[in-house]
């Protein structure tokens, strides 16, 4: 019944973005998929035989659930129910349960972890607002970069020859038009990114580093708090560009503290249930169980900006340009990886989620 390499359909059974589970007519597991194994945490050989319901306890009246799908030969669905293997908290999911057509009796059972569809989701929007917004402001920021440096230096010439109670307008002129050049230079750093130069990398030896920096500076006055897993697997991932994704995510947390000062906790651990569908070449499913969060408690993100945190240009800074998260978000999508936020007040956690290296690829190899 387990699909074979031979089979052209172990490729989209292979391929499949949620938990799938085949159930026999007594409840069985038959078969599941890889996306299943990493919700399970066990391999489909350990599981086969096992009562479905012996692995996983779902909040939810099953039994009398997989009995109606049988009698009337027709889906079911659940939504929003909690999941759990009876090893971790329960995750909200989605349930979809179906009778196979030519195997009476037999059912084929998905699970889709809320977390998971959000992220796909968000993350579809996300890279959408962000190709249209950048691509639009790459297109300007030459052309207005030129006339601003004019009218820069028409304001410092007009102030050789204005006393000094006018010289404090070209002043203004002056400062105001270095800030804009300064954002239309962050756009243009956004837009001209490079790809990762992807390695075998010690997350916790990159974390150490922009902390180190961190507490000498702009995070001097915060408690940064350590809270590692010492048994993670490397990273497959740039070593630079994950140091400046770390930095602003700590920088982000410094700031809304204020001078009143807080604490900031680095932690990190190995999900094993999230796994991405690689949807820009249509490979299978990417794991990204390597988890980083950065956990403040500050003031928090105001409700009506946190669903559009990472899209270019929104800010909750009176004073920000919105670019330090999307560019964060581009780095980690380059990645393959994932990255989100929630946030009360105070607490707010970002949570970044990469691949883990390549078998046999020793920290600091490349590919």
């Amino acid at each position: 019944m387990t699909p074979t390499p031979a089979d052209p359909v172990s490729s989209v059974w292979a391929s499949l973005p949620v938990a799938a589970i085949l159930i026999d007519t007594r409840n069985r597991i038959v078969a599941v998929n890889p996306q299943a194994e990493l919700f399970l945490n066990a391999s489909a050989k350990v599981v086969a035989g096992v009562p479905v319901l012996d692995r996983l306890a779902i909040d939810a009246p099953m039994d009398d659930g997989f009995a109606r799908v049988r009698a009337h030969r027709a889906a079911l669905y659940v939504n929003d129910v909690d999941v759990t293997t009876g090893e971790r908290p329960p995750v909200q999911c989605t349930i979809q349960v179906a009778p196979l057509a030519d195997a009476p009796g037999m059912l084929i059972l998905l699970i889709t972890p809320r977390e998971i569809a959000d992220r796909l989701g968000r993350a579809a929007g996300m890279k959408r607002a962000a190709k249209s917004a950048i691509g639009m402001a790459e297109m300007l920021a030459h052309e207005i970069k030129n006339p601003l440096a004019g009218i820069t230096g028409a304001a410092q010439l007009l102030s050789m020859s204005l006393d000094p109670a006018d010289r404090e307008l070209t002043d203004l002129i002056v400062e105001e038009t270095r800030r804009i050049v300064k954002l239309l230079e962050q756009v243009e750093q956004f837009g001209n990114l490079r790809p990762p130069d992807r390695r075998a990398v010690n997350i916790h030896d990159v974390l150490d580093r922009v902390r180190r920096s961190a507490a000498l500076g702009f995070a001097a006055g915060m408690t940064l708090i350590e809270d590692y897993d010492p048994s993670l697997p490397p990273a497959h991932a740039d070593p630079d560009q994950l140091s400046q994704v770390f930095i602003n995510l700590i920088k982000n947390a410094a700031e809304a503290a204020g001078p009143k000062g807080g604490t900031i906790r680095l932690k990190t651990y190995f999900d094993i249930a999230l796994k991405r569908r690689r949807t820009d070449t249509g490979a299978p499913g990417v794991p990204v169980p390597l988890t980083v969060e950065v956990i403040d408690d500050g003031p928090g993100i105001p409700a009506e900006i946190l669903p559009a945190m990472f899209e270019p240009f929104v800010s909750g800074k009176p004073n920000g340009t919105g670019l330090g998260l999307a560019l964060v978000s581009k780095i980690i999508d380059d990645h393959g990886g994932w990255i989100g936020v929630e946030s009360i007040p105070g607490r707010t956690v970002f949570r970044v989620s990469l691949p883990v290296a390549p078998r046999g690829l020793a920290v600091g190899e490349d590919d």
